[in-house]
């Protein structure tokens, strides 16, 4: 397949990490067929952006950035725009209408197409447009370019969801649950190890549904213990657990395997009986409190993060109270809160009584104040104390610090340790002395 040598690609990534995986192949599969990569749009002759478009604040981030760059290519500093992602899987066709500027897009199931998009004629008299029912996962056979630091990755588990949340299209924009098989994880993993990656984060719609779309069961606990055994890997992370997911025989795991950090993020979304029986998130047998007492009954402390969800339809003052009175007891390690967005094609978005704006708004900020005294005091508790931080670089504040994470925090979502003294390597994992916390600052010395 021929091509110019000299066009040169940007990409833009909006959304979560399991759509940067998307980028990061679809970066793997032009530098394939030649393309170069650019690191500024100002130095490129194509853009693509990987859009989301899960809620509708991603849906407006979408078309701002699209419109932003379509302006780009009318001054004449870009050649070709196209659009792919969550943001064309919701809207479709109606796209080549509304935005004309766009020369070509791909659906969420179409992403190893995007060499023969961006390389279709300008004479064409339509933009191409490919979208399906999403089916398409790329394994480790997929060319992929990373696009995180070097030493810290994801590694996507599994694609699509067949959880039926009333809130959520996440099953129309990616298809239902399909599992990687472990053979093909552990030899991305090894890769991943050899090129210098200390942390493998795991990633999936629900990553405890691992395995259980094949026909000879196999779950996540078993891709974990395949996982620990390879040589040399430092720290395994699983993010985006289902609460109902959390078996005994995977706490067992994470107190035992020193590889494993002892984290994890259980969107928790509410704690009211009514309101998860609304949204489509069943109990699995023990209360949000009774989980949170068996997973903090291990040896190892693990640390915790939810994301909770307030302004849901038929949300009374009482049900706030309740999920209020849920945070002070969980005591959450990182907790995130959204307001509710009723989503068109959602279960929910018909629901009543609807809660006001305001108010949703309202309840979120409260939550927030509380869990800021919450991170506060939780993190107070680690003052003096010697932690493994992997050193991440510069901190965007000053030159002056470093900055990097312990085993307990997430890239990108959660606190950070600010370095103030001593050399740091980074990507390395080194000791660190805390001496100083707040509630999403933690600041510490590295000690040789």
């Amino acid at each position: 397949m021929s091509k110019n040598t000299e066009d040169r690609v940007f990409f833009v990534s909006l959304g979560c990490a399991k759509n940067l995986v998307d980028s990061e192949h679809m970066l793997g599969i032009l530098k394939s067929k030649g393309f170069e990569l650019a690191e500024n749009i100002d130095e490129a002759e194509i853009a693509v952006i990987n859009t989301c478009g899960f809620i509708q604040t991603a849906v407006e981030e979408a078309i701002d950035t699209i419109l932003q760059t379509a302006d780009l290519k009318r001054q004449g500093s870009l050649k070709r725009l196209v659009v792919t992602g969550c943001f064309v899987q919701r809207y479709g066709y109606k796209l080549l209408r509304e935005i004309p500027e766009v020369d070509g897009w791909l659906g969420t199931g179409e992403i190893f197409r995007i060499a023969d998009v961006i390389m279709a004629r300008e004479s064409d008299a339509a933009a191409p447009f490919f979208i399906s029912r999403p089916t398409y996962m790329a394994d480790h056979s997929v060319p992929r370019v990373q696009a995180t630091p070097f030493f810290s990755a994801y590694l996507r588990i599994a694609e699509g969801c067949s959880h039926r949340c009333s809130y959520c299209i996440i099953p129309g924009l990616r298809g239902p649950l399909r599992s990687r098989s472990v053979e093909s994880l552990v030899a991305e993993a090894a890769e991943m190890v050899d090129r210098g990656v200390k942390e493998i984060n795991l990633i999936a719609q629900d990553v405890t549904m691992y395995g259980r779309d094949f026909s000879q069961r196999v779950c996540l606990e078993d891709l974990i213990e395949e996982l620990v055994d390879i040589k040399d890997i430092q720290w395994i992370r699983l993010l985006y657990c289902h609460p109902n997911g959390i078996s005994d025989r995977l706490l067992e795991l994470m107190d035992t395997e020193e590889s494993i950090c002892p984290y994890l993020d259980l969107p928790q979304q509410h704690v009211s009986e009514k309101i998860l029986k609304a949204m489509g998130r069943y109990s699995g047998g023990e209360t949000p409190l009774e989980l949170i007492a068996r997973i903090r009954s291990k040896k190892q402390r693990i640390s915790l993060r939810t994301t909770l969800m307030v302004g849901f339809p038929g949300e009374t003052d009482a049900m706030f109270d309740e999920l209020c009175d849920f945070v002070k007891a969980a005591r959450f390690d990182h907790l995130g809160v959204f307001a509710f967005s009723p989503e068109k094609g959602t279960a929910a978005a018909r629901l009543k009584p609807a809660v006001e704006r305001e108010v949703a708004e309202q309840r979120q900020s409260h939550i927030m104040a509380l869990q800021y005294r919450i991170s506060e005091e939780l993190n107070q508790q680690i003052v003096g104390h010697m932690v493994p931080v992997l050193i991440e670089g510069q901190s965007p504040e000053t030159d002056l610090l470093l900055k990097g994470r312990t085993a307990t925090m997430a890239p990108d979502v959660d606190a950070q340790v600010l370095i103030n003294e001593g050399e740091g390597v980074i990507g390395e994992i080194m000791p660190v002395r805390i001496r100083e916390a707040y509630a999403y600052d933690i600041i510490g010395e590295i000690v040789r």
